[in-house]
């Protein structure tokens, strides 16, 4: 992973070439998640964080695909976005 860049909330899976046993991973990774800011991230009554995590597939510069992966942060509904019930149909601008 020489060649990847890390930045906030991004990473990337990559496929395993070779795998030793039924239990290694078909795919390994990093992602930088900025964990001092855990605004706009939901969490759980058993105290987990939850993220949505977006991907794309891409190629290296060698050529190798893998995914390329972004956090999005959760935003509650409580800080202001309507929900799909909140938007009146003249709202949409098309």
């Amino acid at each position: 992973m020489a060649d990847f860049e890390h930045r906030k909330d991004s990473g990337r899976l990559m496929a395993s070439q070779s795998k030793r046993n039924e239990k290694s991973p078909d795919y390994w990774g990093e992602i930088a998640i900025d964990v001092k800011d855990m605004t706009k991230v939901q969490k759980t009554e058993d105290g987990y964080y939850v993220f949505k995590i977006n991907g794309w597939k891409r190629k290296t510069k060698t050529g190798t695909t893998y995914l390329s992966l972004a956090v999005d942060r959760f935003i509650p509904k409580s800080e202001g976005q309507p929900s799909r019930k909140d938007v009146d149909e003249e709202d949409v601008p098309f």
